[in-house]
């Protein structure tokens, strides 16, 4: 037997022991099967988490410290859908109407002068394919890889975004390898407003107690300053001998020439966009901020427009790799990298506001 959700007039539509979804032309996986208990159908909180803000696309976002599944009208919160009890990790669902889960709504909708286009944000999944970038945790622990802790995160940023009316373009949507030099060109030719690539750190294993380093810290793209900055440029660019296609030679004057007018003219917005991120993410991260710092990144050089890479914690740290790996740390993560993304917008938007005739 199906049952169905209709949430705004979306049906929703799944069967017990199917591990999928059917919506619109839609099916997407669910990460576990629905299973029926006591004539309720209990569904995985990814349903509410992820799915229902990209399926019904009316504002609905998750909010974790109420676990209450809430709809936003303009830039208010206008009803609280349903509430889970403090306890469990599903939710359940009668044939007519679904229960809600947690969500964090840290952002609002992005307020957009009259006239103004949509914004498009690029959201970079690092890594991927026979690239797996870090793994960890070191001294034990379920081993994880960057290339799977970047590409769900960055998932859950896209739909949070795209529920708030934010365009999204993702770089990479499976597990597969897309050069450094052609994300960025991805991001261009998509006319993208703002470029974000998600990693994980790693620590030096020379380190006198590498598995005790901790931290999130977000990169611009300038000159490395410290020993650490280059260290984690050195680790990221390393993906490059995957690459079987060469990008631009930085032997070209012309091309590095172009390339350097196009990036500095978005230095500060993307030092501003880095600052943004750090304290969002500080909010609720277990680790210490590690601050807003600049390197060579390969992701970023093509990316003309405000650019940032999110170091969204150390994965060789038992602790953190817990945490970047586990629902509710991708869910806060996300949360943190989408607020501060429309904060951005949102104060773009009031820069640019006071230009006559727009």
């Amino acid at each position: 037997e199906d049952y169905v959700a209709r949430v705004n007039g979306v049906d929703l539509t799944m069967r017990p022991g199917l591990p999928y979804v059917r919506y619109a032309d839609t099916l997407r996986q669910l990460t576990a099967a629905p299973v029926v208990r006591k004539g309720q159908l209990l569904v995985p909180m990814q349903l509410i988490a992820d799915v229902l803000p990209v399926a019904v696309r009316t504002g609905l976002m998750w909010d974790p410290a109420r676990r209450e599944l809430r709809r936003f009208s303009g830039t208010t919160p206008s009803a609280v859908i349903g509430q889970l009890p403090p306890q469990g990790s599903t939710t359940t669902a009668s044939p007519s109407r679904p229960s809600a889960a947690r969500s964090e709504p840290v952002a609002r909708t992005v307020s957009r002068r009259q006239g103004a286009q949509r914004r498009l944000v690029v959201v970079d999944a690092g890594h991927g394919g026979p690239d797996r970038g870090m793994s960890g945790p070191i001294g034990g622990g379920p081993k994880i890889y960057e290339k799977d802790i970047t590409l769900q995160v960055s998932r859950r940023v896209g739909n949070k975004l795209r529920a708030l009316g934010v365009d999204v373009r993702y770089t990479r949507m499976t597990d597969t390898l897309i050069a450094l030099a052609d994300r960025g060109h991805i991001a261009n030719e998509a006319g993208g407003d703002l470029f974000i690539s998600i990693h994980v750190n790693a620590a030096n294993p020379n380190w006198k107690s590498p598995g005790a380093a901790r931290g999130f810290e977000t990169y611009f793209l300038a000159e490395a300053k410290t020993a650490d900055a280059r260290r984690v440029e050195q680790m990221e660019n390393e993906s490059v001998q995957y690459e079987t296609t060469a990008e631009t030679s930085k032997d070209d004057p012309l091309s590095f020439i172009v390339a350097d007018m196009l990036q500095n003219e978005h230095l500060r917005e993307s030092a501003e966009l880095a600052e943004l991120i750090q304290r969002r993410v500080a909010r609720g991260h277990p680790g210490p901020n590690r601050g807003v710092k600049q390197a060579g990144f390969r992701v970023l050089v093509t990316a003309f427009m405000p650019s940032v890479l999110v170091e969204i914690g150390f994965g060789t740290n038992p602790d953190e790799a817990r945490y970047i790996s586990s629902m509710e740390g991708q869910e806060e993560l996300a949360n943190a990298i989408v607020a501060a993304t429309v904060e951005y917008l949102e104060q773009y938007e009031r820069r640019v506001g006071g230009g006559a005739g727009e």
